[in-house]
C-alpha cells in the first residue's frame, strides 16, 4: 500500500477583472454590501470573445502542474477533472484534456460533486494511486460560471459570488505511508439538493421545454438559500475537519494551514475562529476570485504553495462544503 503525494500545482484565472463596482453598473448592488455579506472585492470573467472554457483553463493549469511535477504529459498516467460547468453536457471535460494536451489514451473520469469537487477528486486519485493501480495522476478543478449568471438585479443574491478558473496538481506515488495524502473524507445529504441547485437543462426540462418557457424561467440559473447553506457550512466544515484529525491523531493546534473552500469569507472566519487559529494558518483568497466552486481549493493551494506559505512536513487540511449537499476533507502530511 502506498500513500500518494502533490508534486506539481498549477492555476489559471482569466486576465479580466470584474470589481464590485463594476457590477453595481449591471444590477442593484453596491462594493460595501457585497463585502459586508461575502468578503469579495473582485473576481474573474471571462470576457466575450475568449478561447477560454472550463476545459480549457483546465488545460493551461495542466500544463504548469506537469510541468512543475517535473513529468511530461507522457508521464501521466490517468486524469480526473472536477466542475459543474463542463463545455458539453456530455462528453465530459477530462477526455477533452487527453486530446488538449495530446496525451496517451490513458483514461478520463469526470467529477460532479459542485463546491467539494476538487475533494472529490484528488479521494478519487489518491484512492487509485494507494492501491498502486496508477503512479501519476493529474486533477482539475475548473469553473466556466459566468456565462451561467443572471446579471440582474434578480439574480444579484448568486451572481455577485461567482468567478472563473482552474487549478491543477499532479498526485504520483510516495512510499513512506506517514506523508503525502494521509486520509480524505467525504459525505453527502441529498434531502438539501434544492437549497443549492440549477434546475435546468435536465432530461426533465429539456430543449422544447426551454425553447417555450420564456424569459421568466428562472430553472437555468444557479438559486441559492443563502442562510440555510451557510448555517449547515459552519456545522459541516467543523465536523469534517475534526474527523480528519482524529483519524490521524492530530489536534486542531497541530493544523499548520487551513485551506477551506473560498464559498464566503464569513464561513472560513467562522471556521477559523471555532478553531482557535491564527491568520498564518488558514489562507483566504476569496478576496480577489470569489467562489470559483470546484476550482477554489486547488486555486487556493497553489497560491499558498507560491508564497511559501507551506512547507514540508506541515499538516495541510483542506476542507470543502457545497451543493448537494456535500462536503470532504483531507488531511496532507506535505513533503
Amino acid at each position: 500500500m502506498y500513500n500518494s503525494k502533490i508534486i506539481g500545482l498549477g492555476k489559471y484565472v482569466p486576465e479580466n477583472v470584474v470589481t464590485n463596482d463594476d457590477l453595481s453598473k449591471l444590477m442593484d448592488t453596491n462594493d460595501a454590501w457585497i463585502q459586508e455579506r461575502t468578503g469579495i472585492k473582485e473576481r474573474r470573467w471571462i470576457p466575450e470573445g475568449s478561447e477560454d472554457t472550463s476545459a480549457v483553463m483546465g488545460a493551461k493549469a495542466a500544463r504548469i502542474a506537469i510541468e512543475r511535477a517535473g513529468l511530461t504529459k507522457d508521464d501521466i498516467d490517468f486524469i480526473v477533472f472536477a466542475t459543474l460547468s463542463p463545455d458539453y453536457y456530455f462528453p465530459g471535460c477530462g477526455v477533452q484534456i487527453q486530446d488538449m494536451l495530446d496525451m496517451k489514451t490513458v483514461g478520463a473520469l469526470d467529477v460532479r460533486n459542485q463546491c467539494s469537487g476538487f475533494l472529490y477528486a484528488i479521494s478519487v486519485a489518491d484512492q487509485f494511486i494507494k492501491t498502486g493501480m496508477y503512479k501519476n495522476i493529474l486533477v482539475i478543478g475548473a469553473e466556466y460560471h459566468s456565462n451561467g449568471l443572471d446579471k440582474t438585479t434578480r439574480g444579484r443574491g448568486v451572481t455577485v459570488i461567482f468567478g472563473d478558473g482552474a487549478g491543477a496538481c499532479v498526485l504520483t506515488r510516495e512510499e513512506d505511508t506517514s506523508k503525502g495524502i494521509l486520509s480524505t473524507h467525504l459525505h453527502s445529504e441529498g434531502k438539501y439538493a434544492d437549497k443549492l441547485i440549477v434546475a435546468s437543462p435536465s432530461i426533465a426540462h429539456w430543449v422544447p421545454e426551454i425553447l417555450e418557457a420564456g424569459e421568466e424561467d428562472t430553472s437555468y440559473f444557479p438559486y441559492m438559500d443563502g442562510t440555510f447553506v451557510f448555517k449547515n457550512a459552519v456545522v459541516r466544515f467543523s465536523e469534517v475537519i475534526v474527523e480528519g484529525l482524529m483519524k490521524n491523531g492530530l489536534q486542531k493546534e497541530e493544523i499548520d494551514m487551513l485551506i477551506p473552500h473560498q464559498a464566503n469569507l464569513r464561513i472560513a472566519q467562522f471556521i477559523q475562529k471555532k478553531f482557535g487559529l491564527t491568520d498564518d494558518q488558514v489562507f483566504n483568497n476569496i478576496m480577489k476570485y470569489g467562489n470559483t466552486t470546484a476550482a477554489s481549493v486547488i486555486i487556493a493551494l497553489t497560491e499558498a504553495w507560491e508564497e511559501g506559505k507551506i512547507k514540508p512536513g506541515d499538516n495541510v487540511v483542506l476542507a470543502a462544503f457545497g451543493s448537494g449537499f456535500t462536503w470532504g476533507s483531507a488531511i496532507i502530511k506535505w513533503c
